[in-house]
């Protein structure tokens, strides 16, 4: 029998490979599937994967889905609309995995219901760690879910970890591919425009993660998730530059070994990875040329050209619902620099300025991490105002 799986996010990066690792795979059924907009892309996944259920962004998405299906002949399948959409096809009785692959915060409660409902998570969608990290372990704990990490840092300590005792592990170590700005100086970063933020050396992603990247609030939001996913401190979580991004991640040992996963920079690993965990399946990939690869560089992470790092750092020592204050903020703060309202520097400006004026409570209820995540969003759409009107 075919195992049923839901997706969200799935006209996004991660979403469209997941697809794709499903075709190579043949033996998972998508039962449901959730998207925000882009009614074109997700008229013909619907058409192609035939899913039981779909949910997107509102009325008007849902017309324009209408639409685009019947112009491809295509069925009509249930319909729901924004996050209880999202929330009806994370807890679909069919699905046994949950990829969640959206952008930001909106995945956080359809997250937090599959993994009420008991669901295997394939999780992309890093904030959701980040804002309640101890509040989805605890739920994972009591219902028995699977929380497998997609993030290819996070999915290599995994693999790097099988087998391995956590009382024998002196540290995990996340690798960083510098993003475009690595060899920049700090007025250089200053200077940069949206399309040199969005030119990531390595990796092809969607907008957001692309500029988490570039400020390496990507791999501090990174350092926030492996705490949770691992059961590590922060002290136990080091970042570690590599150009190349061969080293997904690594783990070092209390005697001093160090092991490492090694993979071709393609999301389609990880992802077919956490589907089909704990077995190893032939995937659709070329095998890394290791004969190929000249050389093998790594360097410490410059936290005076890239703060964000630090302030993730900072957040999670603070703890409670500091990290879903830095989320949202941070959120925030992306979205006015590919507006063209703040320069790439002032992400990391604005984000610290909202941290400041903050005082962290536990983050022990729904309510206590989506109260943070309000108020820092209101706080930074303020000082943005407050910024524009003052120039």
């Amino acid at each position: 029998m075919m195992k049923g799986i839901s997706i969200l996010g799935s006209t996004g990066s991660i979403g469209q490979n997941t697809l794709r690792v499903v075709e190579h795979l043949g033996d998972l059924r998508v039962v449901a599937m959730a998207a925000g907009r882009n009614m074109t892309v997700f008229a013909d996944q619907i058409a192609k994967f035939k899913p039981d259920l779909v949910s997107c962004e509102d009325e008007a998405c849902a017309e324009t889905l209408e639409r685009e299906l019947a112009t491809r002949g295509a069925s009509i399948p249930q319909i729901e609309l924004n996050e209880n959409g999202l929330v009806v096809v994370a807890t679909h009785p069919d699905a046994e995995t949950v990829v969640s692959a959206t952008v930001g915060a909106v995945g956080f409660v359809p997250t937090l219901r599959a993994i009420e409902a008991g669901k295997r998570i394939a999780l992309a969608n890093k904030e959701t760690l980040v804002m309640a990290g101890e509040l989805m372990t605890a739920a994972a704990a009591a219902s028995g879910a699977e929380i497998l990490p997609v993030d290819s840092e996070h999915n290599a300590i995994h693999q790097c970890l099988r087998g391995e005792k956590n009382s024998e592990v002196r540290r995990l170590i996340l690798t960083a591919s510098g993003g475009p700005f690595r060899t920049k100086t700090k007025e250089e970063i200053e200077r940069a425009t949206r399309e040199e933020a969005l030119n990531h050396p390595n990796w092809s992603m969607g907008d957001k993660i692309t500029i988490d990247s570039a400020t390496l609030m990507n791999k501090g939001l990174e350092v926030i998730e492996a705490r949770w996913l691992f059961g590590f401190d922060a002290d136990q979580i080091s970042v570690i530059v590599h150009p190349q991004s061969v080293i997904h991640s690594m783990v070092e040992m209390v005697d001093g070994s160090v092991i490492a996963q090694l993979g071709v920079t393609d999301m389609k690993h990880p992802i077919q990875y956490a589907l089909t965990y704990p077995d190893r399946l032939q995937n659709c990939l070329e095998p890394l040329d290791l004969a190929a690869i000249s050389s093998l560089t790594f360097e410490e992470p410059d936290l005076g050209r890239f703060p964000c790092l630090g302030l993730a750092y900072r957040a999670l020592r603070t703890g409670g619902t500091m990290p879903a204050v830095l989320n949202a903020a941070n959120e925030v703060a992306v979205r006015a620099f590919l507006d063209g309202r703040i320069g790439l520097a002032e992400i990391a400006t604005l984000n610290e300025a909202v941290m400041n004026d903050y005082e962290s409570v536990p983050a022990d209820s729904l309510e206590a991490v989506l109260s943070a995540d309000a108020w820092a969003r209101s706080r930074a759409i303020m000082k943005l105002q407050h910024s524009a009107s003052a120039v």
